[in-house]
């Protein structure tokens, strides 16, 4: 900056000519000595003249050269100078126009040029997620509620607010939400990150690795050139050979989040990337956008059909026994989700066909032009051997490990750890796989907190206000009925986990029902299936939400519009055409 000043004033050029004057001065006289001294040596009596005469020729011709460096240096200096003054036109030239533009659309200049740098979040959204949280603060605590469990419902609900309306990425607004909640002293460290010792967050993160391992050693696109090859002839076509598959294996794989996030997630990806469907080339809506969501959808039907299908339903089927001494079968509870959830697997996708489209929706030529990738791709190579033999086991584990006491994330670990070790994928991969750890750290954040608004007491407040609402209301057990499974259903916002809720108010919620005389066996049923597809209204209230969610291929309020409106239609369903079924087979 010194020298841009320098040469702009001039300075410099005072600087040189001195600088090389005083040079001149020491060249005239380094070639004039040698000269002098060597003409007296010849002849020690020539005239003085003849010496000087010599001299005097080399000393004119040292002060040539100096001039000719003094101009060269003096006219380099101008010319840098030169440009140094052009740049600091073309600088104001361009603060001028800056200047002109904010004054011919109003805005001061330096309001413009304060939003041109501004970097962070998004304001609007911001202030809509702090003055949400701000408005549930300043409103006093109801009776029976604790100021600490209130004021963390309002950082709760601020921080979902912020996760729907989206000012940062979904991992740093929750843990604003954490800070926010630590700095009040709402919940200790140790609470506060309590979740990321969870095992649904830690299986999300290990679905995604593997998923990578998958799509990298082009296992994935094998599998979905096949796939395509069968029933790719339309996008319908090869959304239902996904929906049926998984549901397949819903009875057989009891972690939802590791059947979606470890087998569907990575397959569904890669049919979508294979026929040309990402969401880092814009190409989202062409197909991706309507498969994930169907499948994702879809997998919290399955889910409810089998108490095998998740590992909360035991939990239900426990709390009933307790709450009105019957003990549901897997049987019963099979064949009274059957006829509603079948009806639910055939009707969704064709709903979203409707309401969301691809864009891409026949494609006759798909079937030849996979079995002809499929030739290209020749035999399979030790990598996708080594991928498909990690993910046999995996899956073994997560079907049989827990007769040998293998939980679904060390099953999970193993197929990692196989891959890691053969070097089908490193850890450097695992490290940059962005949506994993954004989608844990959102998630344990979200677990941690709705944990918390538990065991603060605020979800038995809510549980028991609704028990005595419903029961001073004085309703038959029909509308009654329908009332308290509204309630259960839709409060599911509040949570982050399906097994959290049931915990919470499965009990309090069935012994309303039956006190105002709705069927026992019938009221703990629908309880329990509720508890799994409630989880599709959210991208975080059920374990399959958060990987399909994470793949970047639905925003945030599309899913959230869709997720409320197909849970009406659940609803309906079960409630409507299971009603019917369940008089049939002698449930009620």
């Amino acid at each position: 900056h010194e020298r841009g000043d320098l040469f702009a004033t001039g300075l410099s050029d005072r600087v040189f000519a001195f600088s090389t004057t005083k040079m001149a001065a020491m060249l005239t006289h380094a070639a004039s000595a040698p000269v002098a001294t060597a003409a007296r040596a010849i002849n020690p009596k020539s005239t003085v003249r003849g010496s000087v005469s010599t001299a005097s020729l080399s000393t004119n011709a040292a002060a040539s050269r100096s001039a000719q460096f003094v101009q060269g240096e003096r006219a380099a200096a101008f010319s840098l100078r030169q440009r140094r003054q052009s740049s600091a036109v073309s600088k104001r030239s361009i603060a001028k126009r800056v200047v002109s533009a904010s004054a011919s659309s109003g805005v001061p200049a330096v309001q413009a040029a304060a939003a041109s740098e501004w970097k962070g979040a998004k304001l609007k959204p911001l202030g809509y997620s702090v003055l949400a949280g701000l408005l549930i603060w300043l409103i006093p605590a109801p009776a029976g509620v604790s100021a600490q469990a209130w004021h963390l419902l309002a950082v709760f609900v601020g921080t979902i607010v912020g996760i729907i309306t989206n000012p940062l990425p979904l991992g740093a607004t929750a843990m604003i939400g954490l800070g926010v909640s630590v700095v009040t002293g709402l919940l200790p460290f140790a609470a506060a990150f309590s979740a990321f010792s969870s095992e649904i967050p830690w299986l999300i993160a290990l679905a995604f690795f593997l998923a990578r391992g998958f799509i990298k050693t082009g296992l994935g696109n094998r599998i979905a050139y096949y796939i395509v090859s069968l029933f790719g002839k339309s996008t319908l076509g090869l959304t239902y050979s996904l929906v049926f598959s998984e549901a397949l294996l819903a009875p057989a794989i009891p972690s939802l989040a590791a059947r979606a996030g470890g087998i569907f997630l990575p397959l569904t990806k890669a049919l979508c990337v294979a026929c040309g469907s990402e969401p880092e080339k814009g190409t989202e809506k062409k197909m991706g956008a309507y498969v994930m969501t169907t499948v994702f959808q879809t997998s919290t039907i399955t889910s409810g059909m089998f108490i095998t299908a998740m590992a909360a339903n035991p939990l239900s089927v426990n709390l009933a026994a307790a709450a009105i001494g019957q003990t549901i079968t897997w049987g019963q509870w099979a064949l009274a989700a059957s006829v509603p959830g079948l009806i639910c697997l055939v009707a969704v996708p064709l709903i979203l066909y409707v309401l969301y489209p691809p864009e891409v929706k026949d494609s006759p030529e798909a079937p030849v032009k996979a079995k002809e990738e499929l030739e290209k791709l020749g035999p399979m190579t030790s990598d996708e051997k080594i991928m498909a033999a990690a993910l046999s086991v995996t899956v073994a584990l997560w079907i049989f490990g827990s007769k040998f006491g293998i939980g679904s994330v060390a099953a999970a670990l193993v197929g990692l750890s196989t891959l890691l070790i053969t070097g089908v994928i490193t850890w450097k991969e695992c490290l940059a796989e962005g949506p994993a750890w954004d989608t844990l750290t959102w998630f344990a954040a979200l677990i941690a907190m709705a944990s918390y608004l538990n065991k603060y007491g605020l979800i038995p407040w809510f549980s028991s206000t609704v028990v005595k609402a419903v029961s001073a209301a004085g309703l038959a057990w029909q509308p009654a009925f329908l009332v308290v499974v509204l309630l259960y259903f839709y409060s599911h916002y509040m949570f982050a986990s399906g097994a959290a809720h049931i915990g919470a108010m499965y009990t309090a919620f069935l012994s309303v029902l039956v006190a105002c005389g709705a069927p026992p066996l019938a009221s703990a049923l629908v309880l329990g299936i509720f508890s799994n597809i409630m989880g599709c209204t959210t991208h975080y209230g059920i374990g399959s939400a958060p990987p399909f969610f994470g793949a970047g291929y639905v925003p945030l309020a599309t899913w959230w519009k869709i997720g409320f409106g197909l849970s009406v239609f659940y609803i309906a369903t079960f409630l409507g055409i299971g009603s019917v079924w369940w008089k049939l087979i002698g449930i009620y």
